[in-house]
Formats: C-alpha cells, structure tokens, sequence
C-alpha cells in the first residue's frame, strides 16, 4: 500500500521537480535583489523541468498542475511587490488540505480511503466496510496533522517573516521527505487500526445484505 500512494503521489522525482522552481526564484532573488529576474528564473525553471517530465513519459494534467502553481505565485509577487508571496500559494494549499482531509474524516469519508479506493479499483467498495472507513479515518489524521498542520505552521511563520531563503529550503525539507514519513506513518497505523483477522485493504469486508 505505501508504494502504492507513493506512486499516486508523483514519486520521489515529481516531489523534487516541484522544488526546482521555489529554488530557482530564490536564488535569483537573494543574489540580484530583482523580482522580475526571479520570476523569469522560476518560469524558466518550471518550463524545462515540465519539458523533462512529459519527454520521460510524465502525465500531462501533473505538469500543467506544477506548472500553473508556478504561474499563479508569478502572478502574485508581481501584483504586491513581496517575494515571500511566491509562496503564499504554498501556504494556502495546505491550510484548505488540512481542512478537507479534516472534514471528510468527521463526515465518515476519508479521504486517504477515497485515493486508495480509486488507486486499487475499488471505487467506494471500502464504505461498506465499518473497519476501513475507521482504519482509514484514523489513518487520514496523520496526514491532517502530520503533513498539512505542519506545512501550514511552518510556511506561515516564515511567510509572516518575510524569509524567502527559509521558505524555499522548507519547501525542499517538507517536500518528498515528509510525504515518505507520512505514508509510512499512515500506512502503520491504518495496518494497527484493522482487526487481525481482516483480510486488508485489497478485500473489503461486505456485509451480504450490502451486497445483494
């Protein structure tokens, strides 16, 4: 399951290109002092890491994601003058995951048994199963807390700071080494959650009425 979600999520190469272009607008900007040469760094950046990845076979709706990320923080720092706001974008994504993975945990629909329902073809098939919609809610807490809280906390701070430097190397910290933790963190407690006899999260466990 965790190589699964690892694969779902873009892998280690999709988590590191997506750090290319914070660290290109970064540097640009400590060395020169120059917003307009940062982003023209970072659009050039996100430009040639995209070419890379569709060369290499990469999904076409990932690369325009990434890329329109990058866009978007553009667009931002152009219109305040701020370069701590290329990351605001960063910051807002996170704090509006942490409340959906939180809200579809209290409404009894996680959301890490919605991706891994759909990753292994299950569909909602898992819903039937009252031990893996509680596995996979307990489960989808650490990502709530885990990865978007911290996320969150942590580029708040240092976007509140105006720290660019900071922000761009925590962008790189909290990028593929803090979803590789996560998943395996999750991937642990969804495996404790499950009662010893559950035959995992491949077989749901239905009751008869709910399948005829």
């Amino acid at each position: 399951m965790t190589d699964s979600l690892a694969e779902l999520l873009g892998g280690r190469r999709g988590a590191v290109d997506a750090t290319v272009p914070p660290l290109a607008f970064a540097a640009v900007w400590l060395l020169s002092d120059a917003i307009g040469w940062a982003i023209a760094a970072a659009l050039v950046a996100a430009a040639v890491v995209a070419g890379i990845r569709v060369s290499r076979g990469g999904k076409v709706t990932a690369v325009a994601g990434s890329m329109t990320a990058v866009v978007v923080g553009a667009l931002v720092v152009l219109y305040t003058g701020r370069a701590e706001d290329f990351f605001l974008i960063q910051l807002l994504s996170n704090i509006g995951s942490a409340l959906a993975w939180a809200v579809s945990v209290l409404i009894r629909w996680p959301l890490l048994g919605v991706v891994v329902g759909l990753l292994l073809g299950q569909r909602f098939r898992w819903r039937r199963d009252p031990a893996l919609v509680r596995a996979y809610g307990r489960a989808s807490w650490v990502w709530v807390l885990l990865q978007y809280t911290l996320r969150t906390a942590v580029f708040g701070a240092l976007w509140w700071l105006g720290d660019v430097a900071a922000l761009a190397m925590a962008r790189v910290a909290l990028s593929w080494p803090l979803v590789a933790l996560v998943i395996a963190v999750s991937a642990a407690v969804l495996r404790k959650s499950l009662p010893d006899d559950h035959p995992g999260l491949r077989h749901p466990r239905v009751p008869e009425a709910a399948e005829n």
